[in-house]
């Protein structure tokens, strides 16, 4: 089974003005699709603070797969793809790409999405958006790629050629 950890990136949602919606939908989509989610965080919309946790997931390979959400819009405090660009040690720029793609079709709007997708180690970290709608719309957009992804990354199988 694959493994996933979730962080939630909201200073409010930390200071707990404001309930975290996203994580929960990222977290129903996940365990649909068969992952089991090992960790649910909400941190405040700190670089360093996002970086540390990303960082300390993957090395400690508690999980093959962190989703974010929010952080990655035109705020100063939106520093999630910052911190992210900061631990990965490879970048995986057709994941947001492709999100950014299909979200245009919905809204002018996902133009502005700065998200990142990478890889440390043996994890693959993507940047979702904040909104619950924008987060399960994207996510089942990638979600069907994602496992294939994730074997490649971690070894289960040996490349993308189909038979």
């Amino acid at each position: 089974m694959k493994r996933a950890a979730i962080i939630t990136a909201s200073d409010s949602g930390y200071r707990g003005e404001r309930e975290d919606l996203s994580g929960p939908a990222i977290r129903e989509i996940l365990e649909r699709e068969g992952y089991e989610v090992i960790s649910m965080d909400i941190l405040p919309d700190d670089q360093v603070m996002l970086a540390d946790k990303l960082q300390e997931i993957a090395d400690s390979e508690k999980a093959e797969l962190i989703l974010t959400t929010g952080g990655t819009g035109f705020s100063e405090r939106d520093v999630t793809p910052e911190a992210t660009e900061e631990v990965i040690e490879r970048k995986v720029p057709g994941i947001p790409e492709a999100i950014r793609a299909y979200s245009m079709t919905i809204t002018k709007r996902a133009m502005l999405s700065r998200a990142t997708a990478g890889i440390r180690g043996k994890t693959l970290i993507i940047n979702l958006p904040g909104s619950p709608k924008a987060v399960r719309e994207s996510l089942e957009y990638i979600i069907d790629a994602l496992g294939h992804g994730i074997e490649i990354l971690t070894g289960e199988a040996g490349n993308c050629a189909r038979k």
